[in-house]
Parts: C-alpha cells; structure tokens; sequence
C-alpha cells in the first residue's frame, strides 16, 4: 500500500526552455491512498500558482513506503500522474517510522568547519531521522556530518547522522552512532507505532 500522507511535501521539477529546471514544493491537502504508484488518485495540492496554470514535469514522491520519480502534471490545484509509471519504490524504507516533532540541537560538519543548528524531528526511525532546521531559512550546503541531541520522550537522544540527502532546510540522514542507551529506547518507541 502506497499512502502519501497529509501535509507531505512533493516536488515537481518542470522544465522550461528559457528558464531550465524550476523545482516547485507543493505540500499536499489529503491523505492519498492506493496498492501501487500507478493507482494514485489525483492528490490535492497547495501550490502558488494560479487554478488554470497547467506543469507538467517530474515528480519526487514522498510516500509511506519510501520515495521515487513518476511524471506527473499539476492543474487546478491536483497533481495526476501520467504516462507508464513504475510499480515499485526507488529507496524503501525497512525501518519502522515514527512521525515525531522533537527539538534538537547539533553541530553539523561542512567543508569550512562546524556550525550550530537548531531543528525539529519530522520522522525518525532506528535507522535514520528527517530534520527540519529551525533557527535559519536554510540549511548551510555540503552537510557531510551531524552530531545531534534530540529531546525525545524518554530523554535525550544523542547520534552522529550522516547525510543522505539535504534540500533547503530539510536534512535526512542515517544513524553512524547513536549512544547505547537511546539504541535500545529508539528501537522500542519505533517498535510500538
């Protein structure tokens, strides 16, 4: 089963012949439902553009079961997938996921040295979280590594994560280390969902 939840973020990557690549976040409205990719309905979506805007592009799907590209076209506020679509998911999430929203606090390793970070938990499970940075509009570029502390319900978290992926401020990362204790606390606060 394929959900894309309510209040996901999806992006469409269109392409214009004078101004290239434009990437635009939509955040969809309603849950979404279906056994495969190529069975969603259309998902309604909060875009800015206007109701008869008609883009067409790529898009990056965020779903319960991981993520992957289809085409897909936004007009009058509903994005359809089109065309031949792929039955399966490109990166799978094997780990139990936990929608969270705790503080954190880190030191995340760029090229030009360390720098503090404020941010939120949007998801984390046994193997990996999803931030989203607090304390700036963005995210510095080139995250390799972060070391963070998370207040989770039981008590501080503390895990070295390593970059998978980074947009804007949006930072998804793998667990390097995570302390002991907070290995085995995780593992029961993901496993009881």
């Amino acid at each position: 089963m394929i959900t894309v939840p309510s209040g996901s973020t999806l992006t469409l990557r269109c392409y214009d012949q004078g101004a290239g690549v434009e990437s635009l976040a939509l955040i969809s409205l309603a849950e979404t439902r279906a056994e495969f990719v190529a069975e969603l309905p259309p998902i309604p979506v909060l875009s800015l553009d206007d109701p008869g805007v008609r883009r067409a592009g790529v898009l990056e799907l965020v779903s319960s079961a991981g993520v992957t590209w289809v085409e897909a076209e936004l007009r009058g506020g509903l994005l359809t997938i089109l065309g031949d679509t792929p039955t399966d998911i490109v990166q799978r999430r094997t780990a139990a996921r936990r929608m969270a929203g705790y503080s954190a606090t880190g030191t995340a390793q760029i090229d030009s040295g360390l720098v503090a970070m404020a941010a939120q938990v949007e998801d984390i499970s046994t193997d990996g979280v999803l931030l989203r940075v607090t304390d700036r509009p963005r995210l510095p570029d080139g995250i390799t590594r972060t070391l963070l502390h998370v207040a989770m319900p039981w008590g501080l978290l503390t895990a070295s994560v390593t970059t998978v992926d980074q947009r804007a401020d949006l930072l998804r990362g793998t667990f390097e280390w995570v302390d002991p204790a907070g290995a085995a606390a995780l593992h029961e606060y993901c496993a009881a969902r």
